[in-house]
């Protein structure tokens, strides 16, 4: 594995527990989002569906380029394809504040 990805993915961890938290807790806005997005990784040439490539053994399918999880990418709305295929929505404290004003709305109706 190419230390390049180990630096990048201690630089996206934010990215990265955002995915995962996403992946554990659903929300149909980003599970509309992370469709979207899986179906542009599919026919891209550098996805891993063995996990040769993934940063963490055992969360294929991967990108081939990054090495993340794409359960995780594509549910990360702060986050975006390193080869330009898809780009982020928001950025974490953005996409955080969204998520609270929406279940604040919802306990209030």
């Amino acid at each position: 594995m190419e230390l390049k990805k180990y630096l990048n993915a201690f630089k996206n961890a934010s990215q990265i527990v955002e995915g995962i938290k996403n992946n554990m807790f659903k929300k149909e806005h980003i599970e509309a989002e992370a469709a979207l997005r899986w179906a542009i990784c599919k026919a891209c040439p550098v996805l891993d569906m063995k996990g040769d490539k993934c940063l963490a053994p055992g969360t294929q399918p991967c990108c081939g380029d990054c090495g993340c999880s794409l359960a995780f990418k594509t549910r990360s709305l702060s986050s975006s394809c390193p080869l330009g295929h898809w780009n982020a929505l928001m950025d974490e404290e953005t996409e955080n504040n969204l998520i609270n004003s929406i279940e604040d709305e919802n306990r209030t109706n």
